[in-house]
């Protein structure tokens, strides 16, 4: 294991593993708000409710197809972010969707007014959580390293920026398994495939603005 543990790698990691946390707060709130979820999340929660798993355990077993893929072609994009992603985001869904049903008494189903006024915060605060933790340095879950590595490889071929396409066209794919294995799918899920790509490239831009490589900010373990 070659990891330095030093103070800025300290409040870096605490940045992600709040990060992860709020993705799966929001995620619990997007699916209470029945209008879906993330593509990610959509995709796992129509498979797992087809084999009668729980979302945090199908998004684990998930997770760990999908990384020992990227281990195999791209290891520098597996850091202490991927398992912090791989373990929290799942659970933490599963406690908060706990918690608003068996603590807060939420009901079922709420009427329109109230989904909106929910889902419009949870959306934008998934997003920049998102963003965030994949450009804490630490990197990224399995499911967001592989679109990394799909552009990574096409952009050294073409000499081309194709993050934010390459990342649209993932999501949208997974947003059609979700479809078929009646997940969480709806506008929030469309809106995410438009969005987080293009806003993971902002992000990056404003965390890294002092840094030539961002590679460099990765930590290997």
């Amino acid at each position: 294991m070659n990891l330095k543990i030093t103070k800025d790698w300290l409040k870096s990691f605490a940045v992600m593993i709040i990060a992860v946390s709020i993705m799966g707060m929001c995620i619990s709130l997007l699916v209470m708000c029945d209008m879906g979820t993330d593509p990610y999340s959509a995709m796992n929660y129509g498979i797992s409710s087809k084999l009668g798993v729980s979302f945090g355990n199908y998004q684990l077993i998930s997770n760990i197809v999908l990384l020992i893929i990227v281990i195999f072609f791209e290891k520098k994009l597996i850091g202490t972010g991927t398992f912090g992603n791989m373990i929290l985001v799942g659970y933490s869904a599963d406690f908060f969707t706990w918690i608003w049903r068996e603590v807060c008494h939420f009901p079922e189903k709420f009427d329109i007014g109230i989904r909106v006024c929910i889902l419009i915060p949870a959306l934008i605060l998934f997003i920049l959580a998102a963003a965030v933790y994949m450009q804490s340095g630490h990197g990224t879950a399995p499911y967001d390293a592989v679109s990394f590595l799909i552009s990574s490889r096409i952009e050294k071929s073409t000499g081309k920026s194709v993050f934010r396409v390459v990342r649209i066209i993932y999501d949208l794919v997974a947003t059609c398994i979700g479809v078929i294995t009646g997940g969480e799918v709806g506008v929030i899920t469309v809106l995410m495939v438009i969005l987080l790509g293009p806003t993971v490239e902002v992000v990056g831009k404003i965390i890294h603005k002092d840094t030539n490589d961002i590679d460099s900010t990765i930590y290997e373990i």
